[in-house]
């Protein structure tokens, strides 16, 4: 087993399993003729109008989770910064906030983690599965000039009709903005826009802006989606430690291992693969481009960019952001669909074209 795929074993682990009294239906919530909850439902609002947020919600950020940066262009990252990139990228994301047990920071709102909402007329909170949280103070107060500088920030936020516009500052410089491990300094300054659509969607668009480290502010857009009938389930990243005793080797150890496949065989993985089912999260399903380039396989997870893919096989590949990749093709030998690989059960990619 490689050391990529023993930390990534270990980081799934430690994940929070994410709910308890599985069998307590929410009260009050709008449901189909089959008693599930009824998503497209109008979005409710408050006694005094406003749209009400409140809600456990499951970010959804296929494209931003892994690369906050995947808009911007060549140049537009400072190159100390770049290369800090590639140095955390090489060492298996080791540093990562999740694995030295301390808060996100300004990552959370870029996530896929799950948050619950509890809306007053003066405060917002949002709490973590980490027994981390946010307060957004919506008293009419501004922004300090000069905070002191914290894991989470300090937030205010507004109605703009009926999107909540959320400013924060004040982030200390030691987390990091994505998987990837995009820097910030203490100059970072955020602004989000969260707009809920119906009853369990949630639009959200994140400004950020770092002149010290980026050329200028650009904003990254996800989605969230209501979690009915689920609670939060508290996630002690110390209670059992991160196993950083397995984080070992370099990203580029699976390279020792590469074999050389046929051209021939190469060619017929060319096509684009759609996810089956996404956690159950069937309307946003995820798309695997494969091309062939200098010899290798190359995969773009649509939204992410590519990543280039090492032979451990004739259908056996590693190098899919952390996870491998095995192909399965039919009598003759044509693709059919391929099988993205996970600790927790492997992901179905079914073969368009």
């Amino acid at each position: 087993m490689t050391a990529l795929a023993i930390a990534t074993i270990v980081a799934m682990l430690s994940a929070p399993l994410g709910a308890q009294w599985l069998n307590r239906p929410t009260p009050g919530i709008p449901r189909t003729a089959n008693g599930k909850p009824n998503l497209t439902a109008p979005a409710p609002r408050t006694a005094d109008g406003k749209p009400d947020l409140s809600g456990q919600w499951q970010r959804i950020s296929p494209k931003y989770y892994e690369n906050i940066a995947a808009d911007l262009k060549p140049g537009e990252v400072q190159p100390w910064a770049e290369a800090l990139v590639q140095t955390r990228k090489e060492n298996l994301h080791k540093d990562h906030m999740s694995l030295q047990c301390l808060p996100w920071g300004p990552n959370y709102s870029t996530s896929g983690r799950m948050a619950k909402i509890v809306q007053t007329p003066d405060l917002i909170l949002m709490l973590d599965e980490a027994l981390t949280y946010r307060q957004i103070f919506m008293d009419g107060r501004k922004l300090e000039t000069d905070p002191n500088p914290s894991w989470m920030g300090y937030s205010v936020g507004h109605w703009d009709g009926n999107t909540l516009v959320v400013e924060s500052n004040g982030y200390n410089d030691r987390t990091w903005l994505d998987r990837d491990g995009h820097a910030h300094t203490e100059a970072l300054r955020m602004t989000e826009r969260y707009q809920r659509r119906d009853f369990g969607h949630m639009d959200i668009e994140v400004t950020l802006n770092d002149p010290a480290v980026y050329a200028r502010p650009w904003t990254v857009k996800l989605v969230a989606v209501l979690s009915a009938d689920n609670q939060l389930l508290e996630d002690v990243c110390n209670e059992t430690g991160a196993g950083h005793e397995h984080w070992v080797g370099k990203a580029s150890d699976d390279k020792r291992t590469e074999v050389k496949v046929a051209p021939a065989i190469l060619a017929k993985y060319a096509g684009t693969y759609r996810e089956q089912d996404l956690w159950g999260q069937g309307p946003h399903p995820r798309i695997i481009e494969i091309t062939v380039a200098d010899g290798t396989l190359v995969a773009e997870l649509k939204g992410r960019g590519k990543t280039q893919l090492t032979a451990q096989s004739d259908t056996s590949f590693l190098g899919f952001f952390g996870w491998g990749i095995n192909f399965v093709t039919d009598g003759q030998g044509v693709p059919t669909h391929l099988l993205e690989m996970h600790v927790s059960g492997n992901y179905r990619y079914q073969r368009e074209r």
